[in-house]
């Protein structure tokens, strides 16, 4: 027979990661928008007034969703990668395993604050590219489905970089060396649709392409991609991810050592 979801101990342990970022608001919040602040300033001011437009919208309102996209997924990432791995590292998270809460209420507990800061993150960016750019939001129920799935999706993928990494300076190599390459391969600063077709056909083996090109089309209606294909691979990253972790949990991997 099924217990009831625990609420008390994934209130405690969202509660503890929320209270961690109020501890360190100057690396979590300000440095991330500061840097992006930096972007729109750069490229939008002084690159976009040189730049066309781009489809009907000015490049500096053109390139928001993509750079809240990167700090997005890179933040995701990052806070729920640091948010397992220092019980980990401390020797903490065999308490939470011993204690009568399930592994989907851990999950739920972690991922959550992470997806949580991100999803903060990204609001105060998309306030702060209003001060610069003329912003519009054709679809705002699908922009916050959107911003909302991908802070979860890749919170995921933090957790499981979290529970991989057997060293702080794992926790940094795939939001380095693999997120923020892609996402500036995939779309952040153009369309894809100026490129070759060659080189078009191979940006569609970048999965991010298909995150931003989903959460651009909810500002401008515009999209590299069919908005039904972008949603569909965040769905089937999301289902993967999910599978991972419910692997780990199963096997322990990491965790019972």
């Amino acid at each position: 027979m099924s217990r009831a979801m625990n609420f008390y101990a994934m209130k405690a342990i969202y509660n503890f990661e929320m209270a961690r970022t109020r501890r360190t608001l100057m690396q979590s919040i300000i440095s991330p928008v500061i840097s992006t602040s930096l972007y729109f300033v750069v490229f939008g001011a002084a690159i976009g007034s040189r730049i066309p437009e781009i489809e009907g919208v000015p490049y500096g309102a053109f390139i928001v969703p993509g750079l809240i996209m990167l700090s997005l997924l890179t933040q995701s990432v990052t806070n729920a990668s640091f948010g397992i791995y220092f019980p980990r590292f401390t020797g903490t998270i065999y308490e939470v395993l011993s204690a009568p809460v399930s592994y989907m209420e851990i999950v739920c507990a972690y991922v959550g604050a992470a997806a949580t800061k991100s999803i903060i993150l990204g609001v105060i960016m998309l306030g702060t590219a209003a001060l610069f750019v003329p912003l519009r939001i054709e679809h705002p129920i699908w922009m916050i489905f959107f911003l909302v799935l991908t802070a979860v999706t890749f919170s995921l993928l933090g957790f499981i970089i979290g529970i991989w990494a057997d060293g702080f300076e794992k926790l940094q190599l795939v939001p380095l060396l693999i997120i923020t390459p892609l996402t500036f391969l995939g779309g952040s600063f153009y369309s894809t649709s100026i490129l070759p077709p060659f080189w078009r056909a191979v940006t569609l083996f970048n999965p991010v392409v298909y995150l931003i090109s989903g959460f651009r089309w909810s500002f401008y209606g515009l999209a590299d991609v069919s908005v039904a294909v972008s949603l569909g691979m965040t769905l089937l990253f999301l289902a993967i991810f999910l599978a991972v972790v419910a692997w780990m949990f199963k096997t322990g991997y990491r965790l019972k050592s």
